[in-house]
Order: C-alpha cells, then sequence, then structure tokens
C-alpha cells in the first residue's frame, strides 16, 4: 500500500471522531471541511438579529469550517467558503464578493441539505451591517481578511450554538455538497479503487510549518510538471474527491497532533487504527527513577518497555513512518516512507536503543538522541553548546532515522566526525567535552558491533587487545596524575589534554613527552602511595602496549581510543578498590 491509503484507512477507523474537539492539538475534520483560525465570533438570534461580536484570542482552538473543492485552494480570485468567510466576502464593501458569498450560502440555505443556522445567518449578511455592528462592538476596523465565524442562539437545536461545533451542521454540508460532486463524470480512485467523483484539487496546508504546500498538485500546464509523459494531469493519477479529503484530513489531524518538527522537517509514525507506538525518538517508558546505573538495569527496561508496546499490537498490525518537507511553499514532498510489521518496527527501536547506548557519569546507561549525535558529530559551539545548522540536522536526521527504523548499520562519516572533534578537546568547553566523549562512546561502540560484531564492554576492559584502546587508558591515566597536584583553585588543563590531538597522531612520542614533564614536576609532588599506584598502572598499560608490533606503537590511533580513555578515566575518579588499598598500605 502507500501514504495515501493508510491515511485513508486511518480517517475510515476514526471517522466516528470527525468534527469532535477533545484533547488533540486539532480535531478530526469531517470530509469538505478544513481547519483554520478565526478572527472575529459573530453572536446571532433565531431570526437572525445581531447580538454581539467579540475578537477570537490567537491562542484559542481553530475552528472547522465548511469549504467546496475549490473555495479550499483559493489563492487569488473571487472564490467564497459556504459559511464561515473573511470580512472581505460577508461585507457589501466588496460587491462582487459578498455577492458571490450570498448566491452560494442562500442555494444551500434553499436546498433539502439545510440547517436551522443558515437563515439567521443569512438574513443577517443581507442586511449588510456587519462594518457598523462590529465598530460598535469595540471591533473598529477589521481587516478584510480576518475570518468570521457564527453563533446563533434560541434555535430549537440539541447540538452546539457554536457553527464549528455543531456536527449536524457538517453533516449537512457533506449531504449538500456530494449531490454538487455528482453531477462529475466518475472515474476510477487510485485509493480506493471505486468508481467515483474525481477531486480536480487537494487540500492544501498539510504541514502547518510549510505554510499552503500540497502533496498532490497539476496546474502547471504551461511548463514541464506532467508534459512529456502525459497528455492531462488526469492520466497521471485520478483520485477521487471523498477518498482525497478523508486521506489528506488524516494526514493533517496526525501531523497537528503527533508530528515531530527537526531541522525544518516533519516526522510522523503511526498506527493506522490509533494503537500506541513510541512519541518522538524515544522506546523507554518514563519511569520515576532518573538513573539506571548498570546495562542490566536498561536491559531489562527496555525489554518491559517493548512488552507493554508490543501487547497493544497483533503481529499483523502495522507502524507508518513518513517525512514530509517542502522546498517551495506550494509543493510538499514526502522524503521517506515506510510501513512495517508494528512489532518489527518496536524491535528495531529496542535494538537501537541497546546497541547505540553507554554509561553516561550523571544519568547512568542511555542512549544519545538522534539529535545529540548530529549536533556532536557536524555542529559548533556556541555559548557553551554544541549545536548543528538546522540545514545539516535535517540533512543527518533521516539518514540515522532510517538506520534505527529499519535496523541499519551505522554510517561511518558519523563515527569519524564525532571522534575528531572528541580528539580536540581544547576547541570545547569543559561541559562540551564531556558531552562529545559520551556521545562518541555511544556511537562507536554501535559502528564495531554493527560492522565488525565486536561489542565493547561499558566496564573498563584492561586486558583488551586493542592498541588504540590502551592508548586512550594511558592518555586518562597521565591526565588524572596531574590533575592530583592541582589545589582547588587551579583551573588550567592537565598536558595531557593540551597534548590530546598530537597524541591521536604520534602517541609514542607525545606520551613519552608527557611522561617526562609528569616525573619532573608533578608526581615528585604526590604522595608515595600515589605515585607508587600511577608507576604501577601506567607499567601496567605499556606491557599491553608493547605486545604489539613496534610499527604499529606510534601509528595514528583508532576512534576506540576514546573508549579506553573515557571508562579508565571514570574508573579513576571513582578511586576503585585497588587504589585505596595501594594508598592506605603505602601511608601507613
Amino acid at each position: 500500500m502507500g501514504l495515501f491509503q493508510k491515511a485513508y484507512e486511518t480517517y475510515e477507523h476514526f471517522s466516528s471522531q470527525a468534527g469532535i474537539y477533545s484533547n488533540r492539538k486539532e480535531p478530526l475534520a469531517p470530509i469538505g471541511h478544513i481547519i483554520t483560525s478565526a478572527q472575529i465570533e459573530i453572536m446571532l438570534d433565531a431570526n437572525g438579529n445581531f447580538i454581539r461580536a467579540l475578537p477570537v484570542g490567537k491562542d484559542e482552538p481553530k475552528i472547522i469550517i465548511p469549504v467546496t473543492e475549490e473555495s479550499s485552494g483559493r489563492t487569488s480570485g473571487i472564490c467564497p467558503h459556504p459559511l464561515c468567510d473573511q470580512i472581505g466576502y460577508i461585507s457589501p464593501a466588496n460587491a462582487k464578493k459578498h455577492d458571490a458569498y450570498v448566491e452560494q450560502l442562500t442555494d444551500w440555505a434553499e436546498s433539502e441539505y439545510s440547517h436551522p443556522m443558515l437563515k439567521p445567518i443569512l438574513a443577517y449578511v443581507r442586511s449588510g451591517t456587519i462594518l457598523s455592528d462590529l465598530a460598535h462592538s469595540g471591533i473598529a476596523a477589521p481587516a478584510e481578511k480576518d475570518t468570521v465565524c457564527w453563533t446563533v442562539i434560541g434555535l430549537d437545536d440539541e447540538d452546539s450554538e457554536k457553527c464549528w461545533c455543531n456536527r449536524k451542521l457538517f453533516e449537512a454540508f457533506i449531504g449538500y455538497y456530494s449531490v454538487k460532486k455528482a453531477d462529475d463524470d466518475p472515474v476510477l480512485c487510485m485509493i480506493t479503487g471505486q468508481t467515483t467523483a474525481q477531486a480536480h484539487q487537494h487540500l492544501k496546508g498539510i504541514i502547518s510549518i510549510n505554510g499552503n504546500a500540497k502533496l498532490i498538485s497539476a496546474n502547471d500546464t504551461s511548463n514541464f510538471t506532467y508534459r512529456g509523459r502525459f497528455r492531462t494531469d488526469d492520466q497521471a493519477a485520478t483520485i477521487g474527491y471523498e477518498a482525497s479529503q478523508k486521506a489528506h484530513n488524516a494526514l493533517k489531524w496526525l501531523a497537528a497532533d503527533q508530528g515531530v518538527i527537526i531541522g525544518g522537517r516533519t516526522f510522523l509514525c503511526w498506527n493506522p487504527q490509533g494503537k500506541p507506538l513510541p512519541s518522538r525518538q524515544f522506546l523507554r517508558k518514563n519511569r520515576t527513577e532518573n538513573r539506571i546505573p548498570e546495562l542490566e538495569d536498561y536491559r531489562k527496561d527496555l525489554a518491559e518497555t517493548l512488552l507493554s508496546y508490543k501487547s497493544n499490537h497483533k503481529p499483523t498490525d502495522d507502524a507508518v513512518i513518513a517525512v514530509f518537507d517542502a522546498a517551495t511553499t506550494g509543493r510538499l514532498a514526502v522524503t521517506y516512507y515506510n510501513e512495517m510489521p508494528a512489532h518489527d518496527f518496536l524491535d528495531n527501536l529496542a535494538k537501537w536503543d541497546l546497541s547505540c547506548c553507554f554509561r553516561n557519569n550523571r544519568d547512568g546507561v542511555k542512549a544519545p538522541s538522534l539529535e545529540r549525535i548530529i549536533h556532536c558529530a557536524f555542529g559548533t559551539e556556541r555559548s557553551g553548546k554544541i549545536e548543528a545548522d538546522e540545514k545539516i540536522v535535517r540533512q543527518h536526521m533521516q539518514r540515522l532515522l532510517i538506520c534505527r527504523v529499519e535496523n541499519a548499520k551505522m554510517p561511518y562519516d558519523i563515527v569519524h566526525a564525532i571522534a575528531q572533534k572528541t580528539m580536540r578537546p581544547m576547541a570545547y568547553e569543559a561541559g562540551s567535552r564531556e558531552y562529545l566523549q559520551f556521545t562518541a562512546c555511544a556511537v562507536i561502540r554501535k559502528y564495531y558491533l554493527d560492522h565488525k560484531q565486536e561489542e565493547y564492554d561499558m566496564a573498563l576492559e584492561k586486558d583488551r587487545n586493542d592498541i588504540s584502546y590502551q592508548y586512550g587508558r594511558l592518555l586518562a591515566v597521565l591526565e588524572k596524575a596531574e590533575r592530583d597536584t592541582y589545589d582547588n583553585s587551579e583551573s588550567r588543563d592537565p598536558n595531557a589534554i593540551r597534548m590530546q590531538s598530537a597524541f591521536c597522531t604520534r602517541p609514542l612520542m607525545t606520551a613519552k613527552t608527557i611522561i617526562e614533564q609528569l616525573k619532573k614536576s608533578y608526581l615528585p609532588r604526590l604522595s608515595p602511595g600515589l605515585r607508587t599506584y600511577y608507576d604501577r598502572l601506567i607499567g601496567e598499560i605499556f606491557e599491553k602496549i608493547d605486545s604489539h608490533p613496534a610499527n604499529q606503537q606510534n601509528a595514528p590511533l583508532k576512534e576506540t581510543y576514546i573508549l579506553g580513555y573515557y571508562l579508565q578515566k571514570n574508573a579513576l575518579y571513582t578511586k576503585n578498590k585497588d587504589m585505596t588499598e595501594t594508598e592506605e598500605s603505602e601511608n601507613e
């Protein structure tokens, strides 16, 4: 199937909610209706007499209004909406617009699909007093494009007095307009497979941040939208009016409530039957505890959350993922689309969160967000925070989304970009360094698991046969040994940090330089116990390094040095048992 079929299926499942305001950001619009903002509310009595007018605040919910196929996509020219419209149409100041509005409303009010609200509204509009009535209500200079909505009181109607909440009014327009559309020649609808009245125009404004951009449009007959392959737009695709309305309104409803905007693109994930799927980018549920200290606890938490989502889904249920973007204000593109069994989708999210995670000093074990990975890989530091430009986030977010959703492998260019930033700590403030190191560890761990089936532990592995990892350990020890000589007011960075970039390029030569400085200026200032501890630890690490061929010992380091550095540094700062015992024995 495809995007429109799944959107149509979603509307069919939720059709009973069409026109009902709930706790969602926007209601689901009925067929032949759109969601828009009103600026003025006018209250009338059952005879069409003016009672009062009120300005509608910007924070008020949007309203549901009936539209014709032509008026829903109007740009210029005269094309009135059937009921709620702009001052320019309702006021007699513009005779052509006003006459077109009155003529259309009269046709509906006098049809068999009329509604008790229509005649009072029609009588009031014909009176032509709207501008003076607004002035008496304190709205002295309404803009021509301000939209008016109606409230009619005193009617014998069990439904709402507000036109944008009255479902019987919605049904009346649907019936009225379906008769109008019945005069069209029937076509094969490529969404439903049925023969029905054709949609000649499709709804705009599906994604709010992209303005009036349309998903389906073929009005450029003078250039090359479809010429060269088809004679007319109908040869490219024919879609039924009702199916188009349902699919577009469902997408707009979903995007308004569930869409996540990142880097200017809208990311949307849903199940057509409304069964719950993870929001945003996270699978794990909210917990009362803010920290998961161990990998086993993290794995258990993921498994419990996965099971809680899976219990709501049958094996045949679908997850639909779509990404939208607009290069222009008129055309909306689907930059990514996928549908898969919901169980597979959930499994893939869990696999990502389990393989791309690491122990963070503050939060315990966690997976960095996709946004964080992109910011760390391609961003620059601004006011102490690493951020990437919106265009870069837009480009790479979709790449990582595909990796996460489809269980694809971590791209090496992202790993390399983060590693290059991490090996230049002097370019960043202390807080940004920690931010980079944790993210780099998680990404590197996933890359090696994906591409080499090699798993790096989140605890220090002293015997790991990886020279880059061991050099990372050495760098952390040299840094900590120098820091232990600082008093509380010392803020300068140790030589190990200042020379880290050179260390990554020529590790053996740089390590010897740092060690010479350490022995000359810093180790003598330590207690005998600490000196012994650091001498022994440096010696143990060099034993691991010396076990590798000589031609490898001064070669540029791989990104795995970051894992060794990060884990060794954490181990040193937690003052492990071996260090404590050594200090105590030496100081007795």
